[in-house]
């Protein structure tokens, strides 16, 4: 039996990786000169966080450095299990070349340990379900190997289609600029976001107002999903559940959709995101530029 292990950018609840006894390394995020540790939900006060986003609050957010990732893959290597790691995307944060530096110091100092590491080029649920299909084939008795050619077939299939209330933080993260984001303020614009095939944000399109913002995530979601109902869909919220349910109910609604889940959006997602953001995930075609 191999050990899963992922990040808390997968933004799954822990209790759901408890269930499938996966591990996974928590994110650090500072806000007010104060560090949080993103436990996906076991302790991290959600409400409270993003109600200090809300009063204008910049959390700033860290990678997992080598020396942490050498702490967390070393207990295993030193009991022979072998290791799979899914991890949160290369195209957006430092973490997955610092597991491979990781993995190359414990080769220098083991004989041939046994630890893959998978670039999922995903962030979010994007993530998670990736890890929750790792699972299900470790479940299936798929070897390690097998499983990792699966997600590396299969990782560019997972489609994200991302809305956000708030610029400034998109600003901030120099997604787009301060008068942007101003004129976009004055003009009620809402950016339309995506996951490129290399990982990294994409702002492909803008709609004025909120509601308009939420069906095109819907409808750019059922553009590109496959055999939607054979699959569960993902709904990520930060802090706004009642458009979180606006999207799941208008997903349903399509008569074509098996089941869609909402779960919060993690804070290390939500300090680039802000208060408001509402991301949809699932598997469709192969993304393309």
């Amino acid at each position: 039996m191999y050990q899963i292990i992922t990040d808390s950018c997968c933004d799954l609840p822990y209790e759901v990786l408890e269930e499938h006894n996966i591990v996974f390394i928590p994110m650090f995020i500072t806000l007010d000169g104060n560090e949080y540790v993103d436990d996906l939900g076991k302790t991290f006060d959600q409400e409270s966080f993003l109600e200090k986003i809300q009063n204008g609050g910049l959390p700033s957010t860290s990678q997992i450095n080598v020396g942490r990732y050498l702490e967390y893959f070393k207990g295993y290597v030193d009991k022979k299990i072998p290791l799979l790691y899914v991890a949160f995307s290369s195209g957006m944060s430092g973490s997955y070349e610092s597991a491979c530096q990781a993995v190359e110091m414990l080769k220098e100092e083991y004989d041939d340990p046994s630890i893959y590491v998978v670039d999922t080029q995903a962030a979010s649920l994007g993530e998670g379900v990736l890890v929750l299909e790792a699972a299900r084939l470790q479940k299936e008795g798929r070897s390690i190997e097998e499983t990792v050619s699966w997600l590396e077939e299969n990782k560019s299939k997972v489609h994200s289609w991302v809305t956000v209330n708030d610029l400034k933080h998109l600003e901030r993260g120099g997604r787009i600029s301060k008068t942007a984001a101003a004129l976009g303020g004055l003009l009620n614009v809402k950016p339309i976001i995506n996951v490129s095939p290399e990982g990294k944000l994409e702002n492909v399109d803008k709609v004025r107002g909120r509601n308009r913002a939420l069906k095109t995530v819907v409808d750019e979601t059922m553009r590109t999903i496959v055999a939607p109902l054979t699959q569960t869909i993902y709904i990520a919220y930060a802090g706004d559940q009642e458009a979180a349910e606006k999207v799941k109910q208008q997903l349903l609604e399509t008569k074509n959709v098996g089941g869609v889940i909402c779960y919060p959006l993690g804070p290390t997602i939500a300090s680039h995101t802000g208060y408001g953001c509402i991301a949809v995930f699932s598997m469709g075609i192969t993304r393309e530029k």
